[in-house]
């Protein structure tokens, strides 16, 4: 008996024993925790359930010169679902399947009710806790979601996942888009002035503290380490989008009249060098249509032909003695150089001209026996010359991509040859951008001095101005005031008798500029004789400089290939536009009356057209009391009222400019579609028809 009890108490001690060792063993450990590994596991369960994150900063809008928007940032959202929620029951998916599918179908459209149905049953059955639905959809499409069957239940009974984001969008579509461009961080790519300007418009990004709650859920924690995000600032370009628009119209439709391949269209403020339109379209096969995806206007160099005559006499002006008036035996239209023949397009009269008549009717022959008598032996003469005014260098715009301008050189003996200098006298053997050309036509507009072409008058903060961008000099002077005049009046006469002259030699104010047809070369294989660049680069009033312009289309393919027949058309369209609309050519100063007729409106923001009607002292008779406004003109005046726009029902907005239309109709829900260019001459759904959920309307529009 007492050989049991001391066994029993044997087994006690030796479990009392073990179980001290084990509590010891657990006070030391957590001592030793407390001394020396705290720190790291304090860290360890901050970091589980404490996380910094990243707050997107606004990116700043970009707006024309007349504060019209260009791009901004929008609110999207990247909607999921959690179809294999546990909350979500077997006989709820099944009695909801069929109504959630007819839902997304007419919401989104992308897929038919059946197939809708079929993919989410897939997704459930595949366990699918994230399936994607929509990785655009709009606020507005994500407050219908919340209401579609099962979804209604909210995000964990109903698994609806929206992930918030934003997109760039332009409200003008492809107006001046390949300008305008975009930026891609992760890919390290910068296109137009969203990537020139990133610093400025992706602002700074900030930081917050947030803390993991028991159900997944983070919310922000104050602390006093987090960080606002800075939005982006604001760039106020030079564009206006109105001559933008103009440009645009006119070039696509010339480029589809001659079945062109591309095709360029730039205008440039003469005084200032800021570029108030730019247009860039190149033909899509697989949509036939043009499209802006290539800004060939700064990046592509190409051989300038004829425009590039205006060079080659400015150097004969300056460097030698000789007069307008000087003949030039140009023969049948041919010289030959070495073993090249030089050609005319056709004989100009008996064969012998004069240099004015050279340059004005565009004669091969004769600007070369010019340049190649004068600096025969001698054509670095001739090449420092022209580069003397920076011509072989880029610009250095602050677009990317630009061109780089080639000049040869007679140092170089690999690349020049004897007849080098006469068909660089004519503009071959040499390239340069529309815009390097443009930039030299528009320093002879300014009376000699060379302006860099610049896209952004301002950043801004808000309302106020960060940074703000004068006129920049490339040149004080590209030759002397006496050249200038006599270039001025060649310039004027290839309007007013020469190759332009049927084009242009009718228009009520004056024109100036320079006709350019050029082989396109095919590398080493030399000219394929069909396929040529068709431009025309000018400027008007010729009397009073306001603008400058060129165009340049490229490979026209039914007929015709000359400037004067395919590039001058385009320009006068433009040219006639400006003219015809723009309040500073509304005097007797540029050759035309004062505007005396009211401007053609009918429908939009009455404050609008008040300050236009107030700037142009025009009579105006108002009755308006509400934003929008109709309009009725008598023999004396217009007269605005009240626009009736009824809640609930689509309104009237024939007669509207784009802008006023799509905002009109869009603030009461209804999606719209545009066609065309101009104000709305039709709308797909009649004025006064209920409004639906989901409703879109096709706007069409007619200049």
């Amino acid at each position: 008996m007492i050989a049991t009890k001391r066994d029993i108490l044997w087994r006690v001690y030796l479990v009392y024993f073990i179980v001290l060792l084990f509590g010891l063993g657990i006070i030391a450990k957590v001592v030793y925790i407390q001394l020396y590994e705290s720190e790291a596991l304090l860290l360890k369960a901050q970091k589980q359930e404490l996380k910094h994150v990243s707050l997107e900063a606004n990116r700043g809008n970009i707006y024309d010169d007349n504060g019209n928007l260009l791009a901004t940032s929008v609110p999207v959202f990247e909607i999921r679902l959690d179809i294999d929620s546990e909350h979500i029951s077997d006989a709820l998916f099944n009695s909801k399947i069929d109504s959630l599918a007819l839902g997304l179908s007419k919401l989104f459209g992308h897929f038919s009710t059946w197939s809708y149905k079929s993919k989410l049953r897939k997704a459930r059955k595949d366990g699918n806790r994230y399936y994607l639905i929509e990785r655009r959809a709009t606020y507005s499409q994500l407050k219908e979601l919340r209401k579609f069957p099962i979804l209604r239940r909210g995000k964990y009974l109903g698994g609806l996942i929206a992930i918030p984001k934003t997109t760039r969008k332009m409200p003008f579509g492809s107006l001046a888009k390949r300008t305008i461009g975009y930026e891609n961080r992760e890919a390290g790519i910068y296109v137009g002035l969203e990537g020139a300007y990133a610093n400025y418009v992706q602002g700074i990004a900030g930081q917050q503290l947030q803390r993991k709650l028991n159900n997944g859920d983070w919310i922000p924690v104050n602390d006093e380490n987090d960080i606002l995000p800075i939005d982006g600032k604001d760039i106020i370009t030079s564009i206006d989008i109105s001559i933008q628009d103009v440009a645009e119209n006119a070039l696509n439709q010339h480029l589809i009249k001659h079945g062109a391949n591309q095709g360029c269209a730039v205008l440039m403020e003469v005084n200032t060098g800021f570029v108030k339109a730019i247009v860039n379209l190149r033909y899509n096969s697989k949509s036939n249509t043009y499209e802006e995806s290539y800004n060939y206007a700064i990046a592509e160099n190409v051989e300038p032909g004829s425009t590039f005559k205006l060079v080659s006499i400015i150097a004969a002006l300056e460097l030698g003695k000789i007069n307008l008036n000087d003949s030039i035996d140009t023969g049948n239209g041919e010289m030959k150089y070495y073993d090249r023949i030089m050609r005319d397009d056709h004989k100009i009269g008996d064969g012998k001209i004069t240099v004015r008549d050279a340059f004005e009717k565009s004669s091969n022959v004769g600007i070369s026996k010019v340049i190649t008598e004068m600096f025969e032996g001698k054509p670095s003469k001739y090449v420092d010359f022209i580069t003397k005014v920076s011509i072989d260098k880029p610009l250095g715009l602050e677009i990317l991509g630009e061109g780089t301008p080639f000049i040869k050189h007679p140092k170089n003996k690999k690349t020049w040859y004897g007849t080098t200098l006469p068909w660089m006298s004519i503009g071959y053997e040499l390239t340069l951008t529309p815009l390097q050309t443009l930039t030299y036509y528009n320093a002879i507009a300014n009376n000699g001095k060379m302006l860099k072409p610049q896209f952004v008058k301002e950043i801004r903060k808000g309302n106020q101005v960060i940074e703000y961008f004068d006129p920049i000099v490339i040149e004080k002077s590209i030759c002397s005031q006496q050249t200038v005049d006599t270039v001025k009046s060649l310039l004027e006469g290839v309007v007013s008798r020469g190759t332009a002259k049927l084009t242009l030699g009718n228009s009520a104010y004056k024109i100036a500029g320079k006709t350019g047809t050029a082989q396109i070369a095919e590398g080493s294989s030399g000219y394929n004789k069909s396929d040529y660049n068709a431009s025309f680069v000018g400027y008007f009033p010729a009397d009073k400089p306001k603008y400058s312009c060129i165009i340049v289309v490229n490979n026209p393919t039914k007929g015709r290939i000359y400037g004067s027949s395919v590039a001058a058309p385009v320009f006068k369209e433009i040219a006639d536009k400006i003219v015809a609309t723009r309040l500073d050519f509304q005097t007797k100063n540029n050759g035309l009356e004062k505007y005396q007729s009211t401007p053609s409106v009918s429908k939009g923001q009455f404050e609008d057209i008040q300050a236009l009607y107030v700037k142009m002292d025009l009579p105006v008779r108002s009755e308006c009391k509400t934003e929008w406004y109709t309009s009725t003109i008598d023999a004396s005046s217009e007269r605005f009222s009240d626009l009736e726009i009824p809640e609930g029902f689509v309104p009237n907005v024939r007669g509207m400019g784009v802008r006023d239309a799509v905002y009109l109709l869009e603030s009461t829900g209804v999606k719209t579609k545009v066609i065309g260019k101009g104000k709305v001459s039709s709308q797909s759904i009649r004025a006064g028809t209920v409004i639906v959920t989901g409703m879109e309307i096709i706007l069409n529009l007619s200049s």
